[in-house]
Order: structure tokens, then C-alpha cells, then sequence
């Protein structure tokens, strides 16, 4: 299982990812122009301390940890935080995920932006990691996609790995990716990989969804094959004409319930769109403890 270990006091970063601008930017929507907190302001007292613990109320898979601390310690330095599980744990609900104590003007504004984050993030992992215990055992390794919401794509990717999975591409920078759009427009499988590899693009992966499509794309000088939209028993066989001369990856029409049939036919990849795009909020809460 991929955990990733941090105390209140780490510093903690994803690379590529700006914590402090995330932070302020978020505080920012949340504050509005006038930069205040009316409800805060009006009812809590300036010197009332607030001491609290974040719990989780179901069985999650924990991502956000550190970045939450972040919203807290960016209103209140001397706050007092202790993480108690690492990220990436399960844990069962009812589980003690932080304790606080703080300026309770500053905690409390800074409540629902740390929560947000923390729930879609385990949301995000905890869908995840019921796919990758889904196919344990097979060979098949879980990769997610681009499909994030805009902005936050680091972010959702780091919830991923958390989860177990493997992150596939971060973006349109890192790999060629060739998809029937771009197949259609440059007239063949193999004019479309040729041209890629003319163009010095290492990394080549090609969608494929008819098994006639499979060698022009090798011959061509594919890297990886998406086997697309392809049922079970068709992928099956596409993996064995394959025969291990690239890695291939089966995608389009996975679920929870049928995963473990796409990853038994010797598929190396699995990617999903639903890890990100489709996660619940895990159910997070933060409460006063006196």
C-alpha cells in the first residue's frame, strides 16, 4: 500500500504543486472582497481558543491531511496540530484523523476550506483503493486519467496514488497519446504514430479499438496500446497478439463490478476515469471538544 507519512511540521509537497497559492486562493473565495469572516467576527470572542479533533464517519482510504493543516496554519501560525494517521492509511469509522487547537476565529474560518479538500481528496483514494483491492492478485495495475476537475489535477492525482493506483499521464506534456480524433485527421494508425515518432515523441501511446489497428500501431513505433472499448474476451485476445511486445492498457466501460474480468485476460493497465471524475466526498467532520 502506498503511504505517505507526515507529522503537522513536515513540509509537505506534490510536485509541480503550489500549497501556499493553493491555500491562499482558496481563502481567498471563501473570504470574499472584504476579506472577513462575518460570522466568526460577530459570535466568537478574539482571544477564545478553539481545541477540536477532524473524524472520519466512514471506512476511507485518509488523503489531505497535510494540505488541511495548511488552511489552519495559514490563518493561526501557532496553532497546534497533530496528524494521527499517514496518508494512504484505511481506517474504519469513528477514526480520529487530527487534532487542533487553535485561535477558534481563525479555525473556524478556516473549517470549510480544509474539509473540502480533505473529503474530496479521500473520496478520491477511497474509490480507488475498492478498485485496486478489486483486481489484487491479477497482474493488473490501476492508472488513472485526465479526466480531473480543472485546477485541481495534482491534487486529484496525488489522491490516486494514495488510493494505490498508478498515475498515467499528468497532462498533454509528458506523452503522445493518439485517439481516433487524432487517427481520423491524419489518415491512418500508422501515419499518425510515424509522424509522432518523426517528432521525437519517446513516449507513444496509441487507442486502439479494432484488433486490425493493433500491428500498423507497433510497426509504426508505438510504445503502449489503449485497448479501448473492447469487451473481455476480444481483449483477451488482443493482449495475446500483442504477445508482450508493448504494454497495453484496457480502458472504456470499467466499473467496480466488472474490473476483475478486464484484469484477468493478462492486460498489463487498467485506466479509469471514475477515480476522479465519479469519487463521493468521503463523509469528514470537524468537532469541538472541550
Amino acid at each position: 500500500m502506498s503511504v505517505a507519512t507526515f507529522s503537522a511540521h513536515d513540509a509537505f509537497a506534490i510536485e509541480g504543486f503550489d500549497l501556499a497559492g493553493f491555500v491562499a486562493a482558496t481563502l481567498a473565495e471563501d473570504l470574499g472582497p472584504t476579506g472577513r469572516d462575518v460570522t466568526s467576527e460577530s459570535v466568537i470572542p478574539a482571544d477564545a481558543m478553539f481545541e477540536g479533533v477532524m473524524d472520519s464517519r466512514d471506512a476511507v482510504s485518509v488523503a489531505g491531511l497535510p494540505i488541511a493543516a495548511a488552511f489552519f496554519r495559514a490563518l493561526d501560525p501557532q496553532v497546534e496540530i497533530e496528524i494521527l494517521v499517514a496518508e494512504g492509511a484505511q481506517v474504519t469509522p469513528g477514526t480520529d484523523l487530527m487534532r487542533l487547537r487553535g485561535k477558534a476565529r481563525a479555525m473556524l474560518t478556516a473549517e470549510r476550506s480544509a474539509l473540502n479538500t480533505v473529503q474530496h481528496l479521500t473520496g478520491i483514494a477511497t474509490l480507488t483503493r475498492s478498485y485496486v483491492d478489486r483486481i489484487a492478485g491479477t497482474g493488473a495495475i490501476l492508472l488513472d486519467t485526465r479526466k480531473t476537475i480543472p485546477g485541481l489535477r495534482l491534487l486529484d492525482k496525488y489522491a490516486t496514488r494514495m488510493g494505490g493506483a498508478q498515475n498515467h499521464r499528468m497532462g498533454l506534456w509528458d506523452a503522445g497519446m493518439i485517439k481516433d480524433n487524432h487517427i481520423a485527421v491524419a489518415g491512418s494508425v500508422d501515419a499518425a504514430v510515424g509522424a509522432a515518432k518523426a517528432a521525437g515523441v519517446a513516449r507513444i501511446i496509441v487507442e486502439v479499438d479494432r484488433i486490425d489497428q493493433i500491428e500498423p500501431a507497433i510497426a509504426a513505433g508505438a510504445t503502449h496500446l489503449l485497448l479501448d472499448n473492447m469487451s473481455p474476451a476480444v481483449l483477451r485476445g488482443a493482449v495475446t497478439l500483442v504477445g508482450k511486445r508493448v504494454p497495453t492498457e484496457a480502458s472504456g466501460g470499467i466499473r467496480l463490478e466488472n474490473i476483475r474480468d478486464f484484469a484477468v485476460t493478462g492486460v498489463d493497465f487498467i485506466s479509469v476515469g471514475r477515480l476522479t471524475q465519479s469519487a463521493p466526498a468521503a463523509d469528514i467532520g470537524l468537532d469541538f471538544r472541550a
